[in-house]
């Protein structure tokens, strides 16, 4: 049988720690070029970025003509920080609650009907064709995707434990929020087939990385790690407005004008509950009753469509409208940041079984596993 939940033929785990800043950390670019330019010597984030170090910049080179550099600074790294496995998984520990494996994952379609691992959220195409771009010219996929059974994951949960519960681990590291995390290497046997079995035991959603999935959809083979999807926090992505000129009483104005309950608050509270948008306007606090009774239409697309798209003619995608992480600054020239409340993981799941998507940037799930502890070879299946 073909399985679709494999070990990892060819790849290599870190010695000691990966070299350089979290690869996994930085979501906007400009984050990643200040990181880079902070650092010296050989990092995977120079490997995953080649465009965007220090030397590339200078010289105004693109992805493409910036991969041999990659390469180069790649094949250091391997021969330095990393020892070579063949036909592996990792069980994989965050903490005292997090259990997952590490594994490749085929994302294209094989189950009737459908494929057995479905984008939760809209891709941006333009971050889509970089991260191809790189996985094809390095020959080696450097992070996780973070996917999640549409059941409850129990049987992965035990699998992994007992799989971590008698030796040390290969790899003990600790995150910028203090998290322990250790992976275990389990080989060819009963246990590799124990953790296969139970991670393909039923459909998978993206939890994060929907960029990395659709980059890896040439070749079918994503490196993830597989984790119950009811141990995970979702915080909330809100959104930016730049350059827009609205003060809050124009927002205010332009709102009820929409036909939408908005009234003014002491509390900037972000919500807690879907439903209400809570606006941060200067010194000013607005709250946005959010009107809607379907439940798989999330706040986030009643936010967009209505809120900027209907009420204030913005483009969701534009230059004037930017997604906000958990924990990023907000930019200090901001007209306004529109705080909405964390979607439900029953309503993720919802929305994976209608077979729809969210908008971009909608869901934050955390704890993420740590880039570059385990990597795997890539390569396209339209060349062997």
């Amino acid at each position: 049988m073909d399985r679709w939940v494999r070990s990892i033929g060819s790849g290599w785990v870190v010695r000691g720690e990966v070299p350089g800043p979290d690869v996994d950390e930085f979501a906007e670019p400009a984050a990643v070029t200040r990181a880079l330019a902070a650092v010296e010597g050989d990092t995977l984030l120079a490997a995953q970025h080649p465009a965007r170090t220090p030397a590339a910049l200078a010289a105004g080179l693109d992805v493409e003509a910036a991969l041999p550099q990659a390469r180069e600074t790649l094949d250091r790294l391997l021969a330095g920080h990393y020892r070579p496995e063949t036909g592996f998984v990792a069980a994989y520990r965050i903490g005292e609650t997090i259990a997952g494996v590490l594994c490749q994952v085929d994302v294209r379609e094989l189950a009737p009907g459908g494929a057995r691992v479905r984008h939760t959220e809209e891709v941006y195409p333009e971050v889509v064709a970089e991260r191809a771009a790189v996985l094809d010219g390095l020959g080696c996929a450097t992070s996780a995707a973070l996917l999640v059974p549409v059941g409850d994951g129990a049987d992965l949960t035990a699998a992994v434990k007992e799989a971590s519960s008698s030796a040390d681990p290969d790899v003990s590291t600790v995150d910028r929020a203090g998290l322990p995390h250790e992976l275990w290497v389990v080989g060819r046997g009963d246990m590799q087939e124990r953790l296969l079995e139970a991670a393909s035991a039923s459909d998978l959603l993206v939890a994060d990385g929907n960029h990395r999935v659709a980059a890896a959809a040439g070749s079918g083979q994503l490196l993830a790690l597989i984790t119950a999807g009811s141990q995970l926090e979702i915080r909330a992505i809100n959104r930016v407005l730049l350059g827009t000129g609205h003060t809050a009483e124009a927002l205010c104005t332009a709102w009820q004008a929409a036909g939408l309950d908005v009234t003014w608050s002491n509390d900037a509270t972000p919500p807690s509950c879907p439903g209400t948008a809570v606006v941060l306007a200067g010194s000013r606090v607005l709250r946005v009753r959010l009107p809607g009774s379907d439940p798989l239409v999330i706040d986030h697309e009643v936010a967009e469509q209505l809120l900027l798209g209907s009420a204030l003619g913005l483009d969701p995608d534009g230059p004037h409208v930017r997604p906000l992480l958990p924990g990023s600054p907000v930019p200090p020239d901001a007209d306004a940041v529109v705080q909405l409340a964390p979607v439900p993981f029953e309503t993720v799941q919802a929305v994976h079984a209608a077979g729809r998507r969210m908008p971009r940037k909608a869901t934050y799930f955390t704890p993420k596993p740590r880039g570059g502890l385990v990597l795997a070879r890539w390569y396209r299946a339209d060349r062997y």
